[in-house]
C-alpha cells in the first residue's frame, strides 16, 4: 500500500532513516540538510519550520510558552525520545516517514489548512477536505501536531509517552477526532467544539438525530366509581354503635375483691381518695353496678351513702355519676335541667339531639320510672315555638337508622331545603325540622353534600342566616353529630374549661358519658383542633382529687 500522493512506502526501512529521510523535509520550502545532526532545539532548517518571527504569528496557535514545549521537548534531548521498543517507527498500521512537499510555505495568518479545522474558521463551501486532497497533507495533519484549537499542557517531563506497540493511532474517521491510545500514557485529547463539524464541508451542520423509539407506557389508571369511594369514607369518624372509650372492662373482675378495696378506703378516720379514683376510672360502668350490689350484699350497706358521707364537692359528684348506669344518669341530667326556675337548654340539646333512638327511648322510660314524670310533656312544659317541635321530634326516638343511602332522595331534599330558605323570603321552618328529625345520619350527609352542590353554601352557614337562639343551636348540634360527634363533644369540653372560670358541671358530664363511647376520637380532634390534650386542659382549670379522677378517665396521651 502507498500513501495518498504518490510518496514511497511505508513503514520505511530501517532506523535512523538513510541521508534525506529523517528529519523530514521540510514541508513549508527549503531542503533540509543532507547530512549532519538535527538542529539544536530552538532552531529551525535554513529557510523551513519554524519560520523566522515564529508560527504562527503572535496571538495565533500556540500561544506563549504553549507547544512545542521547552527544552526536553521536540527534537527530544538526548536520553529522552527516541521510545521504547515497539514504538517508532511505528508498525505498519502508523503514519509514513516523510511528507509530501506540495507546500510552498506556511499558511497566511488565518488561512484555513486543508485537513485541519481550526475553531471559528469556516471552510469554503463545497468543499471536502475530511479525507485529504493529493499532494497535502494527509486528514491527520503532521505527526505530533494536535488539530484541536485548544491548548493542550504537555506531560510532566517533555513529550507525551509513547503508545503502546503498534504505532500512532490511525487517522481518525470523518466526523470526529482521534481518542487518545489505549496504552500511551496520560495524555487526553480535548472534546470536538460543538460547532465544529469534521466530517463536512464548510459549516454545513450534521445531520438531525433519530428519534429515540418510544418507550412503552402503563396503562393509565382504572377510574374508581363515586360509590366506592362513598362507601369507603366514614361519616365523619364516627358511626352510629361505634365504641371507642378510654375506659373497657377490665379483665379478670374481681366484684367481691373490689367491695373490699372500697370498704377499706372509706374505713376509720379520713378517706383514701386515691384508692378510689384508680379503682373506679378502671372499672366500666356495669362493673361498678355489680360493685354497688356486691357491697351492699358483703356489709349490708348502700355503697353510694356511704360514699356521699365521706366524699365533698365536684369530686364527689364525678363519684356519683360513675356508679349511676348511663341512661340513668342521662336522665337525671334532664330532670335537673327543667326542674325549679329556667331551663337548662344546653343541657337539652346535648342530650336529645346526640343519641341514638335506642338510648333515648331508654331515658324516656328511665326518666318515667325514676321520676314518675313525662319526659314529652316537660320538654312541652318548659320549651316553646320551634326549639320545642324540635325537641319533641328528638322524644319520640323515630329517626330512620338504616345505613343505605337514598341519593335520589339526598339530591331532592337538598333543593327542599334551598326553598325553604336561602332560594325564599323568610324561612319554613318545618320543612328543616321534618329532614333533620326523619333522616338517618348517613342520608343526612348525603343531603347535605348535595345541598352544597344546590346552593352553593353550607348547611351550617345557611342555619346561622335562618335562624336563631336555641333552635338554630340545637338544628347545628344534628349537623355537627351527622358530620362530627366527636367534635361536637371536643367543642363543649372547650368551651368548659376556655377563659375565667370552669363549667364543672358540663365538664363533668361529658367526660363521664363519653368515656366508655368516644373519648378517644374526641381527644383526638381536640388536640387537633385547639393544639393541647384534653388531659392538659383538665390539668389546668381543675385541682385535687377532682383533677385526678378526671384525667384518670380520660388517660393520658
Amino acid at each position: 500500500m502507498s500513501y495518498p500522493g504518490g510518496y514511497g512506502g511505508y513503514p520505511p526501512q530501517g532506523y535512523p532513516p538513510a541521508p534525506g529521510g529523517y528529519p523530514p523535509a521540510n514541508p513549508y520550502g527549503g531542503p533540509p540538510p543532507s547530512s549532519g545532526p538535527p538542529p539544536p532545539p530552538g532552531q529551525g532548517f535554513a529557510g523551513g519550520y519554524p519560520p523566522a518571527g515564529g508560527y504562527p504569528p503572535a496571538g495565533g496557535y500556540p500561544p506563549a510558552g504553549g507547544y512545542p514545549p521547552a527544552a526536553g521537548g521536540y527534537p527530544p534531548a538526548s536520553g529522552g525520545y527516541p521510545p521504547a521498543p515497539g514504538g517508532y517507527p511505528p508498525t505498519s498500521g502508523g503514519y509514513p516517514s516523510s511528507y509530501p512537499t506540495g507546500n510552498a510555505g506556511p499558511p497566511p495568518p488565518g488561512a484555513a489548512v486543508p485537513g485541519f479545522t481550526a475553531p471559528g474558521i469556516p471552510q469554503p463551501q463545497g468543499q471536502d477536505y475530511s479525507q485529504g486532497m493529493p499532494g497535502q497533507y494527509p486528514q491527520g495533519g503532521q505527526p505530533g501536531y494536535q488539530q484541536s484549537g485548544y491548548q493542550q499542557p504537555p506531560a510532566p517531563g517533555g513529550y507525551p509517552q509513547a503508545p503502546a506497540t503498534g504505532g500512532y493511532p490511525q487517522a481518525p474517521a470523518a466526523g470526529g477526532y482521534p481518542q487518545a491510545p489505549s496504552g500511551g500514557g496520560s495524555y487526553q485529547q480535548p472534546a470536538a467544539p460543538s460547532n465544529i463539524y469534521s466530517g463536512g464541508g464548510g459549516d454545513q451542520p450534521p445531520p438531525p438525530a433519530q428519534p429515540a423509539a418510544p418507550k412503552p407506557q402503563a396503562p393509565p389508571p382504572q377510574p374508581v366509581p363515586p360509590t366506592h369511594e362513598l362507601s369507603q369514607m366514614s361519616l365523619g369518624g364516627w358511626q352510629p354503635g361505634q365504641t371507642r372509650g378510654t375506659v373497657v372492662p377490665t379483665e379478670n373482675f374481681d366484684a367481691e375483691e373490689d367491695a373490699k378495696i372500697l370498704r377499706k378506703a372509706m374505713k376509720g378516720m379520713g378517706t383514701d381518695e386515691k384508692a378510689i379514683l384508680e379503682l373506679l376510672a378502671e372499672r366500666s360502668n356495669a362493673q361498678r353496678q355489680k360493685i354497688k350490689l356486691q357491697f351492699k350484699t358483703m356489709y349490708g350497706k348502700d355503697l353510694i351513702s356511704d360514699l356521699k358521707s365521706e366524699l365533698s364537692g365536684d369530686f364527689k359528684e364525678s363519684v356519683m355519676a360513675l356508679f349511676v348506669p348511663t341512661t340513668e344518669y342521662d336522665a337525671w341530667c334532664l330532670n335537673n335541667a327543667m326542674v325549679g326556675l329556667g331551663t337548662n337548654e344546653e343541657v337539652l340539646i346535648e342530650i336529645l339531639c346526640t343519641r341514638t333512638n335506642e338510648e333515648i327511648a331508654e331515658i324516656v322510660r328511665v326518666y318515667r320510672d325514676k321520676f314518675h314524670r313525662d319526659l314529652e310533656k316537660d320538654v312541652v312544659g318548659d320549651t316553646s315555638g320551634h326549639f320545642k317541635r324540635l325537641l319533641v321530634s328528638m322524644t319520640t326516638a323515630n329517626r330512620d337508622e338504616v345505613k343505605e343511602v337514598d341519593y335520589e332522595k339526598a339530591k331532592k331534599e337538598a333543593k327542599e331545603l334551598y326553598k325553604a330558605g336561602e332560594k325564599k323570603w323568610g324561612t319554613d321552618e318545618s320543612e328543616f325540622n321534618r329532614i333533620l328529625a326523619c333522616r338517618s345520619f348517613p342520608q343526612l350527609k348525603a343531603t347535605f353534600d348535595e345541598y352544597i352542590k344546590v346552593s352553593q353554601r353550607d348547611i351550617m352557614g345557611t342555619i346561622d342566616r335562618e335562624f336563631s337562639g336555641h333552635v338554630r343551636d340545637g338544628m347545628k348540634a344534628i349537623v355537627m353529630c351527622v358530620r362530627n360527634r366527636p367534635e361536637f363533644f371536643a367543642d363543649k369540653i372547650y368551651k368548659c374549661v376556655k377563659g375565667l372560670g370552669t363549667d364543672d358541671h358540663t365538664l363533668i358530664r361529658v367526660i363521664v358519658t363519653r368515656s366508655e363511647y368516644d373519648m378517644v376520637e374526641i381527644k383526638q380532634v381536640f388536640l387537633n383542633k385547639y393544639r393541647k390534650t384534653v388531659w392538659k386542659a383538665i390539668d389546668s382549670d381543675t385541682s385535687g382529687d377532682y383533677k385526678r379522677i378526671l384525667q384518670a378517665l380520660v388517660k393520658k396521651d
